[in-house]
């Protein structure tokens, strides 16, 4: 999953990507409003992380103009402003959840994993599939009751492709929803890591839409 950390403090910022990556998230980080709008508008994050008090447009303005433009990516706030007011603020302006500073990293990773559940419509914390099972919080994937290693990039492909089982995704899409920024992406990367799906899982649990991309069927 892709994440965009908006975050002005130049201290707080690494610490965050560094233990978000550290999760299995990409994170791409900007330090201002106007920076985090232009990365918006490339339309490839699954999810938001705004600070409010930010140089060149407030994190209020970037979440405003979201809204008001009808993108639904979800917003979490990270901010040092802990009045109810600012609560009540950042929420009716359309964030999904509000987290004060300093907080712990472990936090930070379940609330981006129940703000994630709850846009998907779940309530339950692992995703199931048929006899599939893939669990976000311990990175533990099993088929039909047994325990599946799976590599960091390997579990992160899995978890984009169950998100929307049925619908297809180039290359493209998937190396959008895995990279961040500067990071070096091999040109047969994405066929490498479903070559090695499909032989830990077996052939049938991803299949590929000649000219569109991958998918994981409906029903297995």
């Amino acid at each position: 999953m892709r994440l965009l950390l908006v975050e002005d403090d130049p201290m707080i910022g690494p610490t965050i990507q560094t233990g978000l990556k550290q999760d299995g998230y990409s994170v791409d980080w900007v330090q201002d409003g106007q920076a985090a709008e232009l990365a918006l508008a490339n339309d490839v994050y699954d999810f938001l992380l705004l600070d409010l008090g930010l140089p060149r447009k407030s994190g209020l303005e970037v979440l405003h103009n979201l809204r008001q433009n009808k993108n639904r990516i979800p917003v979490l706030i990270l901010t040092a402003r802990d009045a109810v007011s600012d609560r009540i603020t950042g929420l009716d302006a359309g964030a999904d959840d509000y987290l004060v500073k300093p907080f712990d990293l472990d936090e930070l990773s379940a609330r981006i994993r129940a703000v994630m559940r709850r846009n998907a419509g779940r309530a339950e914390s692992v995703i199931e599939h048929g006899p599939l099972m893939l669990n976000p919080a311990t990175h533990e994937v099993n088929l039909h009751g047994k325990s599946v290693l799976l590599s960091m990039r390997e579990f992160a492909l899995l978890h984009v492709l169950l998100e929307r089982p049925g619908t297809p995704l180039s290359r493209a899409q998937l190396e959008d929803r895995l990279y961040g920024w500067g990071e070096e992406i091999e040109s047969n990367a994405v066929e490498v890591y479903i070559h090695s799906l499909r032989r830990k899982l077996g052939n049938e649990w991803i299949k590929n839409v000649r000219g569109v991309g991958y998918l994981i069927p409906k029903t297995i």
